[in-house]
């Protein structure tokens, strides 16, 4: 009796390595099978994208939308996990963005205590920038932004969006911009208000002004002696003749111009139509705002840039084309 039983003792020592390691391998194989097919995040998990759940939205439907969006391999774990950690009723509702995949439990974790992981997006917008410029700036950054309906309601506010760096949620949507970049118009317009109330010009006109003066200088003091020259041939009841209105209109610079485009009948057309444009031509910075109402005094009615960027003036047409042909070889 005692050989029978320290024969079996003996063979269940023998075995008992054998054993482990199937039992090893078996837990290693499930934990494998376990981790690649409901843990770790799905192939095509949704980086840098927002990620919605919809107010009063159950656990069921916001577990089933990010198995769906690719956010978890399992609705039914993630219900689970968000379940055992006691807020099954207090998913919060927002918008979610990732910025690296995350395995289930982070992206429970995330629901539950509302990880919303949005981060403010740096966005210049430069100055002169067009409306429609802008349009494409934001729809190129930010997810909710609708290019089109941006356009309808920003056209009307063309020049009175002040151009500067903005920080915008990558959920802000075209009205929260269009807001913030009025609000920062006014807020500059401020600063000059009393001079403007002083001036001889009315704000429409000195917005206008300024749009067409910050694309025609490159620096403070020349974009001040512009303003002079534009101003004296308003006064004069001379054409401005400034080729940067045609940039607006049908996008075309100096040396693109057609003589077709010079006879056109657009309000936009300076060299045809006395007095400013209809509406700026882009959106000013305070410097040109400034330009426009403080420009400096000059008897000068004529300005050219040669190659180099440096801005020559004349007092008289035929003084202008001498310039022209020593600077510009035309």
């Amino acid at each position: 009796m005692h050989t029978a039983v320290g024969s079996l003792e003996e063979r269940w020592r023998l075995h008992a390595n054998r054993r482990t390691i199937i039992a090893s391998c078996l837990v290693g194989y499930l934990s494998v099978i376990l981790y690649v097919g409901i843990i770790q995040p799905p192939h095509n998990f949704p980086i840098d994208t927002l990620v919605s759940v919809p107010e009063g939205s159950s656990l069921q439907a916001v577990a089933k939308d990010m198995e769906e969006h690719g956010v978890v391999r399992s609705a039914f774990v993630l219900r689970f996990l968000i379940g055992i950690m006691g807020e099954e009723r207090s998913v919060r509702a927002g918008d979610y963005i990732f910025k690296q995949p995350r395995d289930i439990f982070s992206v429970a974790r995330v629901l539950a205590f509302g990880e919303f992981g949005l981060e403010p997006t740096r966005i210049r917008i430069h100055e002169g920038a067009m409306t429609k410029e802008m349009a494409l700036i934001f729809d190129a950054q930010l997810e909710r932004f609708d290019e089109d309906r941006f356009l309808t309601e920003a056209l009307p506010h063309e020049g009175y969006l002040f151009p500067d760096t903005y920080f915008f949620m990558p959920n802000a949507t075209e009205s929260t911009v269009l807001e913030a970049l009025r609000h920062n118009f006014d807020q500059q317009i401020a600063i000059i208000a009393p001079e403007i109330a002083s001036s001889t010009h009315s704000l429409d006109e000195l917005v206008i002004m300024a749009s067409i003066v910050e694309r025609e200088a490159r620096n403070s003091k020349d974009r001040r002696m512009i303003a002079g020259v534009l101003w004296n041939r308003l006064e004069r009841n001379m054409p401005l003749q400034v080729d940067v209105t045609f940039l607006y209109t049908i996008g075309k610079g100096t040396f693109d111009l057609t003589t077709a485009d010079l006879l056109s009948d657009s309000p936009y057309n300076t060299y045809v139509q006395k007095g400013l444009p209809p509406t700026p031509i882009g959106s000013p910075s305070l410097d040109s705002l400034e330009a426009a109402l403080h420009p400096t005094e000059n008897s000068y009615l004529y300005y050219l840039a040669d190659n180099t960027g440096v801005t020559h003036f004349s007092k008289t047409y035929q003084e202008h084309l001498r310039k022209k042909l020593r600077y510009l070889g035309t």
